[in-house]
């Protein structure tokens, strides 16, 4: 596998709004007053969800039993993505989508578990609906997150679209996707509109990309795939990079041994 070698780069200050985590569910007051989603004396309480920071841990009941988050996930990486409602169009395809893919995600180790705003009879319903239209059998476990808290909790809501609620006003999920290691620490984050559907393949890719820099110690480039080329980090000597990788070849001078 040909690997790059940048030129080190100054670094740029970060400007990204993130926030940090806290490890059990906080008791707060409800977020979801008529329209008003979100409040200062809310927002407060609320954690902040750095990349690297631990997920936060939570119990839920689900559709296979109540599970401790933290020890569902056990010394597997895990993908926990929301769903703004059940029997909705694009939640269906997307969930009959990510159980058709649930070997793939197994051999790479990683566990998936859905999370809707309805209630574990409402799921049991759904997932019967899922298997025949999308001709499959969805095998994992969803989350029952009919108050929201899980949602609070993980900032699955979305603060602008008013018209995504139910008939007492609460605020429905997003489509949030959190890709979480065995170390419990959040890797990489996604949040699409309730009117998007996700990419299955991209989040199958992104898992790809996060295990692959782990093991080999390396970056992957835009559009990166399995067996395509990588970067080998500047602080790697190019005498060293050969010895570990092999071929190393030499792009421009920002991409070069």
């Amino acid at each position: 596998m040909a690997s790059f070698i940048p030129r080190p780069a100054s670094r740029l200050a970060s400007n990204v709004l993130t926030r940090n985590c806290r490890i059990q569910v906080p008791r707060y007051a409800s977020p979801f007053l008529g329209r008003s989603f979100a409040t200062p004396a809310t927002e407060s309480e609320q954690p902040r969800l750095r990349l690297g920071s631990i997920a936060p841990n939570f119990k839920a009941r689900t559709t296979q039993g109540e599970i401790d988050f933290h020890s569902w996930i056990g010394d597997k990486w895990a993908i926990l993505f929301s769903h703004p409602a059940d029997f909705t169009p694009v939640c269906t395809t997307e969930l009959g989508a990510f159980a058709k893919l649930k070997p793939s995600f197994d051999q790479r180790g990683v566990k998936l578990i859905g999370l809707s705003a309805n209630d574990l009879k409402s799921h049991g319903e759904w997932i019967s609906d899922i298997n025949s239209i999308s001709n499959t059998t969805l095998s994992f476990p969803i989350i029952a997150d009919p108050d929201r808290k899980i949602a609070w909790l993980y900032d699955m809501i979305d603060a602008q679209d008013t018209t995504n609620v139910n008939e007492k006003g609460i605020a429905f999920t997003i489509r949030s996707v959190f890709v979480i290691d065995p170390a419990k620490k959040i890797r990489l984050t996604m949040m699409y509109p309730a009117s998007c559907g996700r990419n299955t393949a991209e989040v199958l890719r992104v898992v790809d990309a996060l295990q692959t820099g782990d093991g080999k110690g390396v970056t992957t480039p835009i559009d990166w795939t399995p067996g395509s080329d990588v970067i080998v980090p500047p602080t790697v000597k190019t005498e060293d990079a050969k010895k570990k990788f092999g071929e190393v070849r030499e792009v421009t001078s920002h991409l070069a041994d």
